[in-house]
C-alpha cells in the first residue's frame, strides 16, 4: 500500500455509489501505469484505500505513452457490496493534477 510512486502528477477523487452518490469508504483501489521509459513494471504499481468520506489520492510522474496508446493510468476498484470496476484515466498533457471520481454499481 502506497499513495506515491513518483512526483509531478496528482490524481484525486471520490469513490461513490451509483445508486445515491453516497461516499464509499474503505474501497481498495489498485493502480498501475507505465514508468517514465514507457514500460510496465511493479515499481509503477500502488494500492490505496478510500477514506471514510470516500476520497482518495495518488501521486506519480506523468505516465509515458505505451506503444501507440496515449498516456494512461489503470485503476481497479473493489468494495464490499459493489461490483468491481476496471477503468482508465487519461491525463491531459501539461496538467499536473486531475479529479477522477469512481462510481460503483451495487453487486447483484
Amino acid at each position: 500500500m502506497r499513495h506515491q510512486i513518483g512526483t509531478g502528477y496528482l490524481l484525486l477523487g471520490e469513490v461513490k455509489s451509483a445508486v445515491d452518490c453516497q461516499p464509499i469508504g474503505g474501497a481498495r483501489i489498485e493502480i498501475w501505469m507505465t514508468g517514465p521509459d514507457g514500460t510496465y513494471d511493479d515499481r509503477w504499481r500502488a494500492t490505496v484505500f478510500s477514506r471514510k468520506d470516500g476520497r482518495y489520492f495518488f501521486v506519480s510522474h506523468f505516465p509515458a505513452p505505451y506503444g501507440s496508446r496515449p498516456p494512461h493510468i489503470h485503476l481497479r476498484v473493489a468494495a464490499a457490496g459493489f461490483a468491481e470496476l476496471f477503468t482508465q484515466h487519461y491525463p491531459v498533457p501539461g496538467q499536473g493534477e486531475a479529479i477522477f471520481d469512481l462510481v460503483l454499481l451495487p453487486s447483484q
